[in-house]
């Protein structure tokens, strides 16, 4: 299984970005994949993921409003298009891809959760300057 994320940059706050997970190597057509983030010396959080089996999609409670995920399930891509982006939303974005996605609670905030994570992409950064 391969995943290649694209789409990360230098931004100002309150401007978009769309970041983009191709990934291959699989056969099933039932699968989880989303999205996590980790910014320098801070654990790496769950952002959104998705089942491919019903469609839904999970947003983590910080990013709600201003993120969203689609998905093209023929070409087994995902995207996260983030809007009104801040200072705190610099990360390096990870793409992962397994089974069974949901939300957890981590502390008071609920994040995206993969129960059978199988694989993560190398990742693409994002610079959210103020």
């Amino acid at each position: 299984v391969q995943l290649v994320e694209s789409g990360g940059g230098l931004v100002q706050a309150g401007e978009s970005l769309k970041l983009s997970c191709a990934a291959s190597g699989f056969t099933s057509d039932e699968y989880a994949i989303g999205w996590w983030r980790q910014a320098p010396g801070k654990e790496r959080e769950g952002v959104s993921c998705i089942n491919t089996e019903d469609g839904r999609a999970y947003l983590a409670d910080f990013v709600k409003g201003r993120f969203t995920m689609s998905s093209d399930t023929a070409a087994n891509t995902i995207f996260l298009h983030m809007s009104g982006l801040k200072p705190e939303d610099t990360a390096t974005y990870f793409c992962a891809i397994g089974r069974d996605c949901s939300l957890k609670f981590v502390g008071d905030t609920r994040q995206a959760y993969i129960r059978y994570l199988d694989r993560w992409g190398q990742g693409t950064l994002v610079t959210v300057s103020s």
